[in-house]
């Protein structure tokens, strides 16, 4: 069996929260294969003690997908400020032997040095083209943990399991291993707190994570943690604004000083990305789409909106609005060109993560939050059948039927993309409907 079909079997998808099916990235061959350890949400904290613990197992399943690809170079890339982790795995990878195609890069500390393309950039000196993705430039790009799961997946072992962070204003921050489809109110209780009715839980990290407006949800593969604050934190109530609010706020109040644009990720790399006119034409166009494409070029980031906006207004949220209007009228934005160049100003327009962290009100809860062994033995997961890009997965199994942990729950429907799913505890299907495959532990 190749290692395309072993990736494909595991249900292995993109473990940095993007949730793209991994079996389709390594179809591509590709000159360089990337390994996103950057982790540049703060207070997030699973990519780099994964890499200190399991090295080997990363620096392996990153090399066999390399390999895999046809890759002339594997290149790590992990900000230069975790001196212990890049330590640690260039010793393995000499250890190895593999150092004449894996190789570490150490990264700038900055905001979003994780965001796909640019990683490309800091690591290759390549600028994927707008609406582009990295293989247009020759690249493939994984994630530390999703390397962990090609390894495990090379040992025939499925995912049934993801690692998450538990920070913000709580008593107890940690990082643990959890069994897909686990309750997420049994994870946010090893917080130490019980009583969440003055907490407010962001999905994944500050910056990009939406606020849970229910916890009674549960954990799927690509979850990477929780951040919980009180709810009258300035955090809190600027992701809770709703978007008919931040309309009439930006409509009202934006000055065109067009920081917004002059510090967005994607318009320093050389796209046409310029918040500031999605601002503008908030004021005066709002129902012209078609004049505002190039909202369609946002990451949303949420760099605009959360750190560079010296008002505090919603650039992110227009270009939101504009990408919603081009949905509605069938629009797609047409690129003029295909060769892209970073603009010259942009080192000097890079946004420190420190500074960031202090401008979200977060430095007091910048802390560790370490790996523990602790084990979640829930009595009943509820897998859920989309929890990657593409369809979901068709059930394989009916009520009664009894499951072993790791087997086949759902498949990928035909002549889809999508990603398999599997029993992450042993037990009886009490539940297989179109949305959740419930299994109570035996």
């Amino acid at each position: 069996m190749s290692l395309l079909d072993m990736v494909k079997d595991a249900g292995i998808i993109g473990a940095g929260g993007a949730g793209f099916p991994t079996h389709a990235k390594l179809a591509s061959k590709a000159e360089y294969i990337l390994m996103n350890g950057a982790e540049c949400e703060p207070l997030l904290r699973v990519d780099q003690q994964l890499m200190e613990l399991y090295p080997d197992e990363i620096i392996k399943g990153f090399e066999q997908a390399g390999r895999f690809v046809e890759a002339k170079k594997a290149i790590i890339g992990i900000k230069g400020k975790h001196k212990k982790v890049i330590a640690i795995m260039r010793e393995r990878i000499e250890a190895l032997q593999v150092g004449d195609f894996v190789e570490v890069k150490a990264l700038p500390d900055i905001y979003p040095a994780g965001d796909e393309q640019v990683l490309v950039y800091e690591l290759t000196g390549r600028v994927v083209p707008e609406t582009g993705i990295p293989i247009q430039v020759g690249c493939v790009v994984i994630n530390s943990e999703t390397a962990l799961n090609i390894y495990n997946a090379s040992l025939g072992k499925s995912v049934t399991e993801t690692y998450l962070t538990i920070a913000g204003d709580v008593p107890n921050r940690l990082t643990l291993k959890v069994p897909v489809g686990t309750p997420i109110m049994d994870v946010l209780k090893l917080s130490g707190i019980e009583n969440f009715a003055n907490y407010t839980v962001i999905d994944g990290g500050p910056m990009m994570g939406p606020v849970m407006t229910s916890l009674d949800g549960y954990i799927t593969k690509k979850n990477k943690g929780f951040v919980i604050l009180k709810k009258q934190h300035p955090l809190i109530r600027k992701k809770s604004i709703t978007a008919d609010q931040a309309k009439r706020i930006n409509r009202a109040t934006c000055e065109q000083c067009r920081m917004c644009t002059d510090l967005c990720p994607r318009y320093l790399l050389g796209h046409d990305m310029q918040p500031h006119k999605m601002m503008r034409a908030m004021q005066y166009k709002p129902q012209d789409a078609e004049g505002q494409q190039t909202a369609q070029l946002c990451c949303q980031c949420n760099l605009c909106e959360l750190f560079s906006c010296p008002v505090n207004l919603y650039p992110k949220s227009a270009n939101v609005y504009f990408k919603g209007k081009m949905a509605e009228q069938n629009l797609r934005y047409q690129r003029t060109k295909d060769e892209f160049e970073a603009r010259p100003v942009r080192s000097h327009r890079l946004v420190p993560s420190k500074r960031l962290i202090a401008r979200l009100g977060l430095h007091d809860f910048d802390k560790p939050a370490p790996m523990t062994d602790m084990e979640m033995n829930p009595e009943v997961v509820y897998i859920a059948t989309r929890q990657h890009v593409g369809a979901p997965a068709a059930s394989v199994v009916t009520v009664g039927q009894t499951v072993q942990q790791g087997q086949l729950i759902g498949k990928i429907p035909e002549d889809s993309l999508g990603a398999a799913i599997h029993a992450s505890i042993s037990g009886t299907v009490v539940e297989s409907g179109n949305d959740y495959i419930a299994i109570r532990r035996a």
